[in-house]
């Protein structure tokens, strides 16, 4: 090792799915929505008035966060946002926990979590989730320096109930519990409800799924308002302009488009839910997916090899060779004409490999 390297902070980093650019793809690898965002936003995005990018944009980010806060019925101090919701967690792993002790977060989740730990240097321990993938809610009454939930789970895509959550909350109020909520438009129950009787819940969810807005990178949280002020205090010392002017333009004019928004989130659902029963009649084990995709396996099937030769026909899926789920498959749900596609060409595969026994 040179000696400038000796100080160098290493970390194995977190990898993202695949953006590939290539003709006639069909490409459900990375969650994003299949449909276009509001048409409010392409309004919001040819009106916007380019001069004022000579002009720093509002480090409170005010017309997002009172666009958020009536949205949801909180108050505009309970609101944070960021540059996606990697960003705010990002920012609230950094702020809230720093006890020495660890945080503890599921074995098979967002596997960002233990990056941001890495890079923070933040003790932490993974929880393992039961054989069908559910939190062992017992398995948090014990000490820690903090918790993060991810409800609707990924790359499983189950939802565990408010009870579980606020189970979780009740045991562990001596710490800030993190709800990652990215995924909750599309099934679950949010946590929202809890806000006003746990002041160390700290919600945090996303406009790139369910509002089709990830290359917009807009996140945000909502919490108390002590845990809010914290956590601006760290932004503000972190960098202070996070948001751009064409990001709050635009991020408002999505949360403000809530018939569009049901619309959307409607026909991703109706499509999730039959895919889901026409992989399960091609011998696909899928479990009860309330997120804009599917975790699946099949018993006669090889996972990586499967993904590599969806890869050879244009369909992109992600596959994660790790411990406990190196059998399956995660697979956005994209349009309706998408995933028919793929399920014909899984017809077609299993028949070649049912040929060949």
């Amino acid at each position: 090792m040179r000696p400038w390297e000796s100080n160098i902070r290493k970390v194995v980093p977190y990898v993202p799915g695949e953006q590939p650019n290539q003709p006639h793809m069909i490409k459900l690898n990375t969650n994003e929505n299949p449909y276009p965002p509001s048409p409010a936003v392409t309004e919001s995005l040819y009106t916007f008035d380019a001069d004022k990018l000579r002009m720093y944009p509002d480090p409170a980010a005010k017309s997002l966060v009172d666009a958020l806060a009536k949205r949801y019925k909180v108050e505009p101090e309970q609101v944070f946002t960021g540059v996606g919701s990697d960003d705010v967690l990002a920012m609230a792993f950094l702020t809230f926990f720093n006890s020495g002790k660890p945080v503890l977060f599921a074995d098979i989740t967002y596997s960002f979590y233990d990056v941001w730990a890495e890079v923070f240097r933040i003790p932490y321990q993974t929880v393992p989730l039961d054989e069908r993938f559910r939190i062992c809610k017992e398995d948090y009454y014990r000490e820690n320096g903090g918790i993060v939930l991810a409800n609707p789970n990924a790359p499983t895509g189950e939802a565990e109930g408010l009870d579980v959550v606020e189970d979780i909350l009740r045991h562990n109020q001596d710490v800030i519990v993190i709800v990652d909520e990215a995924y909750i438009d599309f099934g679950g129950e949010s946590a929202l409800p809890l806000l006003d009787k746990y002041e160390n819940l700290l919600i945090v969810q996303t406009l790139s799924k369910s509002r089709s807005m990830a290359g917009m990178r807009i996140g945000y949280a909502f919490g108390g308002k002590d845990a809010i002020r914290y956590l601006n205090d760290v932004k503000y010392s972190f960098n202070s302009y996070t948001m751009s002017q064409p990001a709050l333009a635009l991020g408002v004019a999505a949360v403000e488009d809530e018939a569009y928004f049901r619309e959307t989130v409607h026909k991703i659902i109706q499509t999730r839910e039959r895919v889901k029963q026409e992989l399960r009649a091609l011998g696909f084990v899928c479990g009860d997916s309330q997120s804009n995709f599917l975790f699946v396996t099949h018993p006669k099937l090889q996972a990586e090899r499967l993904f590599e030769d969806l890869k050879k026909a244009n369909i992109y899926v992600r596959y994660f060779k790790k411990p406990r789920i190196d059998q399956f498959l995660r697979i956005t749900i994209g349009t309706d004409d998408e995933m028919d596609e793929l399920l014909d060409f899984l017809r077609g595969y299993i028949s070649i490999a049912n040929d060949n026994r």
